[in-house]
């Protein structure tokens, strides 16, 4: 019974993380976009801007990866959810449910 609850921990923990981080890297883009756009008026370095311009490439190449990643985690996730109903009553089950509906 305990070694459920714990896959159940884990695989939440690992939909929330991957959630946390496709957050983060769509941000960090909108900022890099932001500060490029600022850069430009100012009349910057081309240099700078180039080396900003490939960074927020790469921030926004992490987001489909990101998005892949966490759309496997959800469904292994939703599998051990529904496998695993009669520990409705556990935290973890119950975690694992909200955590579920919080990134659908």
């Amino acid at each position: 019974m305990a070694e459920r609850q714990r896959k159940l921990k884990i695989q939440t923990g690992v939909v929330k993380r991957i959630a946390k981080e496709k957050v983060m890297y769509e941000e960090e883009a909108v900022g890099i976009a932001e500060k490029i756009s600022k850069m430009e008026d100012a009349g910057g370095d081309e240099y700078v801007i180039k080396k900003q311009k490939e960074v927020l490439a790469e921030s926004k190449q992490m987001g489909p990866d990101c998005q892949k990643r966490l759309e496997q985690a959800i469904e292994v996730l939703s599998g051990l959810v529904e496998t695993e109903k009669d520990l409705e009553e556990t935290e973890e089950y119950q975690n694992a449910v909200n955590q579920l509906n919080e990134v659908k």
